[in-house]
């Protein structure tokens, strides 16, 4: 079962189960999934259903920051679940261990030696675990491995 089968499978169990939070937010992914078949002109494969995943998690995350800063903590609870619920959606993330070793063995592929590489890098990196490293995190390990 592809990815947007099983998307689709949850949507019409939440719908039957009358789980509205959990309706919402996977008519809502649908919905981006859709427009981003529009805009190529053709389906999408796994990795690019996955793309708008990850950006609609990201998305979520956003508005939790902005919600939490203003002191809307009621908004930012419901982005949360939102964000729950399109995580389970994503790859497991990986370990630190798993992180470390895949951070180092990408440094010593490419050929990295500095800061100039840091791009280079983390293309590397969030191409090959796509959905699996947060880039924030990601970015700061980066950083002080170029560094040091």
């Amino acid at each position: 079962m592809n990815l947007y089968q099983r998307i689709e499978q949850d949507y019409i169990v939440a719908f039957k189960a009358k789980q509205a939070d959990t309706v919402a937010v996977l008519r809502m992914l649908k919905a981006a999934i859709k427009n981003r078949q529009v805009e190529l002109l053709r389906e999408l494969s796994d990795a690019e259903i996955l793309d708008v995943v990850i950006k609609q998690v990201k998305q979520r995350q956003d508005s939790v920051e902005q919600f939490r800063a203003a002191h809307r903590l009621d908004l930012a609870a419901i982005e949360e679940r939102e964000e729950a619920i399109l995580r389970s959606y994503l790859p497991a993330p990986l370990s630190a261990e798993e992180l470390d070793a895949a951070l180092a063995e990408t440094i010593h592929t490419v050929g990295a030696t500095s800061m100039k590489d840091m791009g280079k890098v983390m293309n590397a990196l969030l191409a090959t675990y796509a959905g699996r490293i947060d880039g924030k995190e990601l970015s700061a390990l980066v950083r002080a491995k170029l560094s040091a």
